[in-house]
This record gives C-alpha cells, structure tokens and sequence, in this order.
C-alpha cells in the first residue's frame, strides 16, 4: 500500500486499545505510511488490564520507550467529570455524556505524546459513521491546529469485520477468541460509564438483552431492602461519601459500586448523532446517576431561583458541545466560567435512598441554604411573611393579562 497523501509522514502516535481493530490499524499505518508509529493507551478505569496493549505493540514491533499506557483515572474525573457534573448537563434530556466527556482528555494527552516525541501525526480508530471521529479530531486541531491526522476508516477498503480478520490473519496479528465471529455488540467503558451498541440493539422496538448489562445488576434482582448513603459537597464537588473523605476518582468508583449493587443508571436511548443519523444505544452509568441526583440535591438549597433557573437553560447547550466535541472551543469555556461561579456556595450534604434501580434524594443540609422554614411554614411564621403582600404582587403581574383581556374580550 501506499500513503493517500504526498505529504511525508514521519512519526505518528496512535490511540492504541490493543484489541482487533486499533492492532490492525497499527499494521496498516506502518504499511501503508512507511514510518515509525507510536502507542498510546489511556487508562480511564475502564476496567480492562492494559498490559496486554504492551505486549500487543512490543509485539507487532513498536519500540519500548514509544509504547506509552498512562493512568489517568484522577485527572478524567477531576478536570473533565466533575466540571460537566457541575452544569447539570444532559444530552437530549437524558444522556449523562460518558463516552463524549472521555474523548478529549485522549486527545489532549495523544497531543502532548505527539509532542514529546517529535510525531507529526496522529491516529484514532473511530468510524467514519460515528460521533467519536468528530470528537478526537475537534479536540487534535483545538490543541495542535498543523497536526496531521490519519483516519484508517475514512482511508482503507477493509469494510468489514471480516476483511479486518483476514487482514490480521495474513499479518500473524492475534486476534481474541470471541473476534473471530460477528460481534453481538460493540462497547466503550470508562470509570463514569459503559455504552453500547450495533447489533443486537438496532432494532429500537426489541427490549435490551439482560446480558448486554455489564456494569449493574437487573434491577429485579437487586436488594429488596433500601440502603441510604450520603455525600458531601463543597462548591459544587463531592469530597465524601457517608463522612469519608474521597479523591475524585475513589469517589466516582465506590459511587459505581453503589449503584451496581442497586441496578441504577440503565439508559435506552434512541439519540441523534451529530453526523446526522439516529442510533439506539444502551448505557449504564451507576456512579454518575446517583452523583447528578445528588448534585441537584443540594443545587435545590444553595442556588438562587435566577442562577438555577439561568443554569437550566445553559445545560443543553453545554452538554451538546460536548457531545459534538467542542470541548475545547471558547464558547464552552464561557460556559464553564459562569457555572463555576454559580457553584461557590453549592457546599452541604445529600442524603440518597437506593431502591432496585431508583435513586432518591431524601435529606439536605447546607450551611449556606437559602431555605427558610421560618418564611414556607404553614404555621404562625411572627411576621416573616406579610401574605397582604400578594396581592400588590399580584396585580401587577396580572395588569398587561387583563389589558389584553379587555382588548380582546
């Protein structure tokens, strides 16, 4: 083969997960652009053992200082979670951004390899069909705007699972057991989440099969006794869970371990890509679905009805540039600011009750809540409230309601 470009390509850095398609990729890039290609594996605690990517790239001839796995569990939750776990956001009202929230972190950490190790290019193996290519190379030329990149899917004819395996198979590349047939469905994990689809799932009206769930028990199977947590919040971030103190990431876990116990976080989602086409996905996001509830939680004591209000309109902006990968763009950085502002005083403990797949907030406390039994009581509130009041605030709302009753009577 030879390179679709004239340009030189010396060096490339590769987003390596070791497994079929990103090994062939690997091939494929040292064949066709004749040059040194570098691996980068993201540890995102996706619960996989990452070793296997080394051996898989020692193998297939990269060279051991140009393999690199790194751990960035700490960094994924801390700098890209819990800022997105601030706004609130939800994509088409539901979807908790788990696979879009992951993919610049990748990109800025495949730019800074690049970098180091004088590369020119990068790599990714996203589909030509998909949201994850828009994202990666949002996030490259964001970062690296003369960066080359190289997109196999858009470039080679191997168009299918089976012209993958024979092309592995003529390169002696291994291939795992279970991808030497057609895949039942395809999957993306992280620490916040698992998602998938393809397969078995693209038929919207069929249930999802029990066993495509990975990451929590069926709910009908869970506990039938409820268990009660809290976590504890300071401008706008959980730092502890029933009073322990946790890192951002140990946090997120032992929330996973939760809500896998209880069946939480299941999502069917029939979603619009922003390529243009509808896809049905399934996803599973135990840890953050308590996590949101909880941040809403306390949201409801601390925030001012205009900047709460304000921040439901901002989310569906802000979790759409996520979704379609600008989330290294000016305007999500605008965003970002106001929402931080917002959560300065979004500091108190949330009290959950977990029950077979639900999740239920059923206590707050701040002290910096704005909520004044005094002033809501149904009891003799000694002067907080004049209800006479009302009714000046009353008439005045209503006066343009009755000019134009009279108007149009």
């Amino acid at each position: 083969m030879s390179a679709p470009t004239s340009d030189k390509i010396n060096r490339i850095v590769l987003a390596f997960s070791g497994g079929l398609d990103t090994s062939v990729i690997l091939k494929w890039l040292q064949q066709t652009y004749q040059c040194e290609v570098v691996t980068f594996t993201a540890d995102l605690g996706q619960g996989e053992e990452l070793e296997p990517a080394r051996a898989k790239a020692r193998l297939m001839g990269v060279k051991e200082e140009h393999i690199f796995i790194d751990d960035l569990r700490e960094e994924f939750v801390k700098d890209y979670v819990f800022p997105m776990m601030r706004s609130n956001a939800l994509y088409e009202g539901l979807y908790l951004l788990g696979t879009s929230i992951a993919r610049p972190l990748i990109a800025k950490r495949q730019i800074e390899i690049a970098r180091q190790v004088g590369a020119d290019a990068v790599s990714h193996g996203a589909t030509g069909k998909g949201n994850d290519q828009v994202r990666f190379e949002l996030g490259y030329y964001g970062l690296a705007p003369d960066i080359k990149v190289i997109a196999p899917w858009r470039e080679w004819d191997l168009a299918s699972r089976t012209k993958l395996i024979e092309f592995a198979e003529k390169h002696q590349i291994p291939i795992p057991r279970d991808k030497r047939g057609e895949s039942p469905f395809s999957t993306d994990a992280n620490m916040l989440h698992t998602s998938s689809e393809g397969k078995v799932l693209e038929d919207p009206w069929e249930e999802t099969p029990d066993y495509v769930y990975s990451r929590t028990v069926n709910p009908e199977d869970a506990p039938d006794a409820p268990e009660y947590i809290t976590i504890d919040f300071e401008r706008g971030d959980g730092v502890a869970i029933n009073g322990v103190g946790m890192s951002p990431a140990t946090l997120l876990e032992t929330l996973n371990d939760y809500g896998r116990k209880h069946g939480i976080g299941r999502l069917d989602l029939v979603e619009n890509r922003f390529v243009g086409m509808k896809s049905r996905g399934m996803y599973e996001t135990p840890g953050g679905t308590i996590y949101h509830l909880a941040h809403r939680g306390i949201e409801q004591l601390t925030l001012d009805r205009g900047a709460a209000h304000l921040k439901d309109e901002l989310a569906p902006k802000y979790a759409e540039l996520i979704y379609n990968g600008f989330w290294f763009s000016p305007e999500r950085e605008m965003l970002q600011a106001a929402i931080d502002y917002s959560q300065e005083k979004v500091t108190g403990t949330v009290r959950l009750k977990l029950y077979k797949g639900g999740v239920y907030v059923v206590g707050r406390k701040s002290p910096y809540s704005l909520y004044s039994e005094k002033v809501v009581t149904f009891e003799d509130d000694a002067g907080a409230y004049d209800q006479r009041d009302a009714a000046g605030f009353i008439k005045l709302n209503a006066l343009r309601l009755r000019l134009l009753g009279r108007r149009d009577r």
